[in-house]
């Protein structure tokens, strides 16, 4: 996989203990990376990470702290950096501007002045996210060159990181020997995932810890695909890079066929297969989310040779069962769900899993 290409390699990965970098680090010690990850001290959102038993070299501190990410990557010198490290919630950057601000510009802007400086640092993947785009309620796919905007504190965030890479790409990285793009991925969905607020863990929540279900807008459609999609994509986007092909040091979109979009209802009516007596009440909200976001990423599939490989009713399947096993039979059985992807990649022909 990969043409081997991290096998041997130096990773740092931000953010690793969180779901989307548990599955990361899981993937790249599959790949025979040697992998250094920096998060927050421990919280229940590391459960999954914790139970995979990596051989991981752990940091922990605040990456809005310079002093921080300076001193690990000038120890650990990494040939590649994947920056998942971010205050990830819409509503929590609501109550937490600040705290979402530092830790997603101010972060992003540490690690990029400090990689910077270590000239063993060839590529960079900064993972932004899909609502970086200015949304006016109309229902198109956006493209990576549309307009960039925020109408809460996560999203304009987001959408500061993104102006802050191309900066730092045209200002400092343009002439030096290390590659930097971005990553816009839809809404990523699968096991492991503990986050507050967010629709998969509570609907689990709901399911085997008897907490209410409150759904407050139920017709809002998302790029929904699984977390192993979106890391594929950041593999292989590494990969381009390492490899010094400057032309993928740019902004990329992550999203799914649009016949894979899906509204939350959707979502809701699909876990009723594998969740039994699954109940919600709406819950109206007086905070803005778009009612519709779709990505174009038809250049990705063209040009980087990525694509989704599950739908969202298979999507939906191997989430439920994740959880089905975690609670039921105390298994984790995220190894045997991503060897199933990498499968069914070889299935259909996906260009980064050919020998």
């Amino acid at each position: 996989m990969f043409n081997e290409m991290y096998a041997g390699k130096k990773v740092l990965v931000t953010g690793h203990s969180g779901f989307k970098g548990s599955w990361l680090c899981l993937w790249l010690e599959l790949l025979g990376a040697e992998v250094a990850g920096l998060s927050l001290p421990e919280d229940k959102n590391s459960t999954h990470y914790n139970k995979l038993g990596l051989a991981v070299c752990n940091y922990f501190g605040d990456i809005a702290e310079r002093g921080v990410i300076d001193k690990l990557i000038n120890d650990f010198e990494p040939d590649i950096i994947f920056h998942l490290a971010a205050q990830p919630l819409v509503r929590k950057s609501y109550n937490k501007p600040e705290e979402t601000w530092q830790s997603n510009l101010t972060g992003t802007l540490n690690l990029l002045e400090c990689a910077r400086h270590c000239t063993k640092v060839k590529a960079i993947v900064v993972v932004t996210t899909d609502k970086v785009y200015e949304n006016n309620g109309e229902q198109k796919s956006f493209r990576v060159e549309d307009r960039l905007m925020g109408s809460d504190p996560y999203s304009a965030s987001k959408a500061a990181c993104e102006v802050l890479v191309h900066s730092y790409r045209e200002s400092y990285y343009k002439h030096s020997n290390t590659l930097v793009a971005t990553a816009r991925a839809g809404n990523v969905i699968g096991g492991g995932d503990w986050s507050d607020d967010r629709l998969v863990p509570d609907i689990i929540r709901k399911a085997y810890c008897g907490d209410s279900l409150s759904i407050r807008y139920p017709n809002a459609v998302r790029p929904w695909q699984h977390v192993l999609e979106s890391i594929a994509g950041y593999l292989q986007l590494g990969e381009r890079l390492l490899i010094g092909d400057k032309v993928f040091a740019r902004a990329w979109n992550f999203g799914p066929a649009v016949e894979h979009l899906a509204s939350v209802s959707d979502v809701l009516s699909l876990m009723s297969r594998f969740i039994p007596n699954l109940d919600w009440k709406p819950t109206p909200s007086s905070l803005y989310e778009a009612e519709h976001l779709a990505l174009d990423s038809s250049e990705t599939y063209e040009l980087l040779k990525w694509k989704s490989i599950w739908p969202i009713e298979q999507v939906i399947e191997h989430t439920a069962q994740w959880y089905r096993e975690y609670y039921i039979n105390n298994n984790i059985i995220s190894t045997s769900q991503l060897n199933a992807f990498i499968n069914d990649s070889r299935k259909i022909g996906a260009k980064w899993c050919q020998p």
